[in-house]
């Protein structure tokens, strides 16, 4: 690119007629437009000063004539293409406008919940029925009793933490229903909110 400097001559020349506008396609799907500089003089000046103003034009010569380019801001389809890995605006901002996720997990035995922070990582709160406490009192450590305590729990600790929000990420072809219905609803009912 050059740096093309047009200085606007006295108001004496002819009228400027402003040059057309051309589309030229590139080997991508991007097409620019851009205006070609004639050799028609430019406006008079519309200043009382005795200096004429200047300007700093971008220009790039294709096959001969001389264009400006247009910024352009949005990327084309080709060119997100090559960069596959760059995350989209979600994915990129959803740590901090929900950041505290919520971790269930059944195994056969028992039922484990946690609350994490996603920024640092760390645990907000944890409730399992693998804990002694919960263990013992527990006639069943997988039944919808169970989910219910759990569920209970994570609520109280998480607002013992000053956490009063949670997110919730299901997997994939995963239903919020029976045990994990279950857990949430209680959640909800003890005064956690899901965003």
């Amino acid at each position: 690119m050059t740096s093309l400097q047009l200085a606007l001559p006295p108001s004496n020349l002819r009228p400027y007629i402003s040059p057309p506008l051309i589309r030229l396609s590139s080997a991508t799907s991007t097409s620019r437009w851009c205006s070609l500089v004639r050799a028609s003089p430019p406006p008079p000046s519309l200043s009382f000063s005795s200096i004429p103003p200047s300007l700093q034009l971008n220009t790039q010569f294709y096959q001969g004539c001389t264009f400006i380019r247009s910024a352009w801001t949005r990327r084309s389809r080709s060119e997100a293409a090559k960069k596959p890995n760059r995350k989209s605006w979600k994915q990129r901002t959803d740590m901090y406008m929900r950041p505290f996720l919520l971790n269930i997990f059944f195994s056969k035995r028992f039922i484990h919940a946690k609350v994490m922070h996603r920024g640092t990582s760390k645990v907000i709160s944890v409730a399992t029925t693998n804990a002694k406490d919960l263990r013992n009192s527990l006639p069943s450590l997988t039944d919808h009793n169970a989910c219910r305590v759990v569920g209970r729990l994570i609520a109280e600790r998480s607002k013992e933490a000053d956490v009063y929000a949670l997110a919730y990420e299901p997997k994939k072809n995963e239903r919020i229903e029976g045990k994990l219905g279950i857990v949430i609803d209680t959640i909800k009912e003890n005064g956690v909110i899901f965003v």
